[in-house]
């Protein structure tokens, strides 16, 4: 479970078009690559409501054996229909003895963080959970509370910010971003794809918030001297 990409033929449901998917690989904390095992006798099924928990599947990695999560295999056919790939069964993580929720120790050589293209805002998020995952955070999920902007997400002592309009980050997203942190005694990063505004970067170099900007590649790009070595560390 979880070994090499694997291409297989896919029909669209709705225009009954042909094609080829190729399973993404993603980075385990070991190293080895990571990808979702395609469930061949099962038919793909056309994604109707967004659901969290839907859009992510629990996979092992074939050389540790570690579990994590990763987001669920889809393919967006021309004709506008989302096509989610079914996945071999996957169970959900199991604990290990000593392992807490919390961040994970990376090897003294981390393995290079492998990105998604960004296309949606669905991906903008997607990116910015693969990457808080390859910086140490374990169990990132939707966060409880929805920011003003853009979309939360959470894992053990830290609170994200992920905004993927076209608009850049004003001074209240940040503000409000850090007053959401400070009530929930975490720290906080933001991810913006359209950059900040010169108040907001005055703002959180003051308050010590790294913020990243997601290109289209989606690599996370440091802003500021707090992302840098965030960037550079890892938790």
């Amino acid at each position: 479970m979880g070994g090499m990409p694997e291409s297989v033929p896919v029909r669209c449901p709705a225009c009954r078009r042909e094609h080829v998917y190729t399973t993404p690989s993603y980075p385990c904390t070991c190293g080895a690559p990571v990808s979702p095992p395609l469930d061949r006798r099962t038919a793909p099924t056309a994604v109707a409501h967004r659901a969290w928990d839907e859009d992510w599947v629990t996979v092992a990695c074939a050389s540790c054996g570690r579990r994590d999560q990763w987001p669920h295999p889809e393919l967006g056919c021309p004709c506008g229909t989302v096509l989610r790939l079914p996945v071999c069964g996957a169970p959900p993580p199991v604990a290990r003895p000593g392992a807490g929720p919390g961040p994970v120790p990376h090897p003294v050589r981390r393995p290079p963080f492998h990105p998604v293209t960004i296309r949606t805002a669905r991906d903008a998020v997607t990116a910015a959970a693969l990457y808080l995952r390859w910086l140490g955070y374990r169990d990132i999920r939707r966060a409880d509370q929805r920011p003003p902007s853009g979309i939360g997400l959470a894992a053990r002592g830290l609170l994200a910010q992920v905004d993927p309009t076209v608009r850049p980050a004003s001074l209240r997203d940040v503000e409000c971003l850090w007053l959401t942190a400070m009530t929930e005694s975490a720290e906080c990063v933001y991810f913006s794809l359209a950059g900040y505004a010169e108040a907001a970067r005055v703002r959180a170099d003051g308050l010590g918030i790294p913020l990243f900007v997601l290109d289209l590649t989606g690599t996370p790009q440091p802003v500021n001297a707090v992302a840098d070595d965030l960037n550079a560390t890892g938790t």
